[in-house]
């Protein structure tokens, strides 16, 4: 997850330059690990499917709905929980067998995402986004009925600013409001979860915390990049991020092997 205040580098970070591959950023490289480990694991069969989700002024949004076999969603997008986990009724996931195909997803889902002009960044990124990974191993020579499940969000959060300092205006000024209010309830969520007298963690103030629920705490692993400016302008927004940082380091997680089995062919046993 990328943190941080407008223009600091978020986005840059997590994608990187695209027109120069030596730059690129955090997600096709992941993308790139992850088909690089399938081709050393010849002893399973493992499926990668992709999803990339926008929120925007707390709306869902499909960045892969353009593509000509998904067509436009009927019903509004919603987040279930079920006791696998949280996901998103009505978001597309695609199966990809090979690098290039997943690269031009999400190639496709940047193309489609809301950026505007504003005073720290000319392309600012007006949303939070989550480019999910989904993979699935069954051993080629064990048991059938076992396999494994594995989730990565890859999460660029739209820039925090101080609205007094942006000057932001109309549309930019509704979209700020809306990002500074669910960076607010994250940050809420990450307090609640550091404390570990509380019994009650606030996922569901908003979406992104929703969302990401399964991705904060628990049974997970957790990389927060915190992007910060240099200059002395900028001290007391750096100092913030990096509060937030710190706030972040007192979660605990407790990643655990996600084992499922088959029940198809454990009845046929």
């Amino acid at each position: 997850m990328c943190y941080g205040q407008t223009g600091a580098g978020k986005t840059y970070t997590m994608t990187g330059a695209t027109e120069n591959y030596k730059h690129r950023g955090i997600l096709p490289r992941a993308l790139q690990q992850v088909f690089r480990m399938i081709e050393e694991r010849p002893t399973h069969a493992i499926t990668v499917r992709v999803s990339y989700l926008e929120i925007y002024n707390e709306s869902l949004f499909d960045l892969l709905s353009t593509l000509p076999y998904v067509g436009p969603s009927v019903t509004p997008m919603t987040i279930v929980e079920n006791p696998q986990g949280v996901f998103i009724k009505g978001l597309s996931v695609h199966l990809t067998s090979q690098e290039e195909d997943a690269f031009s997803l999400l190639f496709e889902g940047e193309t489609n995402r809301i950026i505007a002009s504003h005073t720290m960044n000319k392309n600012s990124s007006r949303s939070h986004c989550i480019f999910t990974i989904y993979m699935e191993a069954h051993s080629r020579t064990l048991s059938d009925e076992k396999y494994v499940t594995s989730k990565i969000n890859l999460v660029d959060l739209a820039g925090s600013e101080r609205l007094g300092k942006s000057g932001s205006e109309g549309r930019v000024l509704k979209e700020a409001t809306y990002i500074n209010k669910s960076l607010s309830f994250l940050e809420q969520a990450i307090i609640a979860l550091g404390d570990h007298k509380r019994d009650h963690i606030p996922f569901r103030q908003c979406k992104l915390t929703h969302a990401l629920k399964d991705s904060l705490g628990g049974n997970c692993n957790m990389v927060l990049v915190t992007n910060i400016y240099g200059e002395a302008a900028q001290l007391e927004e750096t100092l913030s991020s990096l509060r937030f940082a710190s706030r972040m380091k007192l979660v605990t997680t407790e990643p655990a092997i996600n084992e499922k089995y088959n029940a198809e062919v454990l009845r046929g046993l």
